[in-house]
């Protein structure tokens, strides 16, 4: 189970919705096929969609408030092992809405 993950030969997500879909063209849906037979993540991937529907709409990014992007980023950079950070970013109660 160490390689169940995708990997330079797998089709990206977008293409396996369009083979759910059957909006893909008939070489690229025969290419996914093939694909599907060897590879367990896709075929994971590709029943997951349909148990999940992807939603046609498009959906808008909403930006990250200030507060919650420095705590990730703090996070992401091992900085929080400098707990100052960290103490400073969770005593602003007033700045993230608590």
């Amino acid at each position: 189970m160490a390689n169940f993950r995708k990997n330079s030969n797998c089709p990206a997500s977008q293409v396996l919705l369009g083979y759910q879909t059957g909006e893909i063209a008939l070489r690229e849906r025969e290419r996914v096929m093939i694909h599907l037979r060897f590879c367990d993540f896709c075929s994971s991937e590709l029943e997951f969609y349909e148990h999940y529907p992807q939603a046609d709409e498009k959906v808008e990014g909403a930006d990250i408030p200030r507060p919650l992007l420095e705590l990730a980023e703090a996070l992401l950079s091992n900085r929080h092992k400098d707990f100052s950070v960290l103490n400073e970013l969770l005593n602003e109660p007033e700045s993230i809405g608590i």
